[in-house]
């Protein structure tokens, strides 16, 4: 089957855009393989009508609604490579199965590289956290520690402070100026300079020279990268950002390559659930537009040019 669109990544933005084209009636294949970056939290926050909602349960239902439209496939498995031109793009699946598609839609995500901390990433989703809006009211305006993890990690620090009381635990991975300090200094942020060697219990950091700090939570700024390599294969550009890479992309969605389009974590900066919704959502409405006005099909402008 030729479909109109090709869904890489079933998460958020990803099922968002597919339902825009679903109901202008358009074939959508959303290819998943299941991994979606919040799947070790077990509730979702800040996302208006879903609030305190497990994940599992949001990702569930939003694919059920989806499956009540005639002209969706989908496809559980991992793509493997991207091959062809704008209108007669073919998918290749790990399970040697081909897709064709005349636009390619990359929602795939992001993985977080965490600190070398022993026992964070054990931790990760339950008690360390990244982003204040989605975890950081249940924390009951309790002890928060920052674990350091770059310049990032300043902001987040000064951030947080609406949130509890707030140490920062530079961990060598932070380089702090007497201005920086001075800075944190005022907003009420205290400053750690012992290294950590493991955390343990809840959220209890155990520090190199012997003592213990107990947190109500951890937060770390985390640095991303697209979560397949696919990405990279498909001669779509990259950009760097604070937080780490990402598929460069303009207002239209569009990436460097005519007719592959980006949006969620992948595409833009900062990342929560609401976010990844409402960009996937404009995706999927410019994907459309593409389609029917194909002029407006050409791809975004780099210093480079696209492919």
């Amino acid at each position: 089957m030729h479909h109109d669109v090709i869904v890489i990544g079933g998460s958020y933005a990803g099922m968002a855009a597919a339902l825009q084209l679903l109901r202008a009636r358009r074939s959508v294949l959303v290819i998943d393989a299941g991994e979606r970056r919040n799947r070790f939290a077990s509730h979702s926050h800040g996302f208006l009508g879903q609030d305190g909602v497990p994940s599992g349960d949001i990702a569930a239902n939003a694919r059920r609604q989806l499956e009540a439209y005639p002209t969706l496939a989908w496809l559980e498995g991992r793509v493997e490579a991207v091959t062809g031109q704008v209108d007669e793009f073919t998918v290749t699946t790990g399970d040697g199965g081909s897709h064709r598609g005349r636009r390619i839609l990359l929602a795939a995500g992001v993985i977080d590289r965490l600190p070398a901390v022993a026992g964070l990433a054990e931790r990760w989703g339950k008690a360390v956290f990244h982003c204040p809006y989605c975890h950081g009211y249940e924390l009951g305006q309790g002890r928060i520690g920052i674990v350091g993890n770059g310049p990032m990690s300043v902001h987040q620090a000064e951030l947080l402070t609406d949130w509890g009381d707030v140490t920062l635990l530079v961990n060598g991975a932070v380089e702090l100026s007497q201005e920086a300090r001075s800075a944190l200094a005022r907003r009420g942020v205290s400053i750690e300079d012992a290294l950590i060697d493991r955390i343990e219990g809840h959220a209890d950091v155990a520090l190199a020279d012997g003592r213990r700090l107990r947190f109500a939570g951890l937060f770390t700024a985390t640095r991303t990268s697209p979560s397949d390599s696919l990405v990279e294969a498909t001669g779509c550009a990259l950009e760097e950002t604070p937080m780490g890479s990402q598929v460069r992309t303009d207002a239209e969605n569009k990436t460097s390559v005519t007719g592959i389009f980006a949006c969620g974590d992948v595409a833009r900066a900062p990342h929560s659930v609401s976010l990844a919704v409402g960009n996937g959502a404009m995706a999927g409405a410019q994907v459309h537009r593409s389609l029917l006005w194909p002029e407006t099909v050409a791809p975004m402008r780099t210093e480079g040019g696209g492919r």
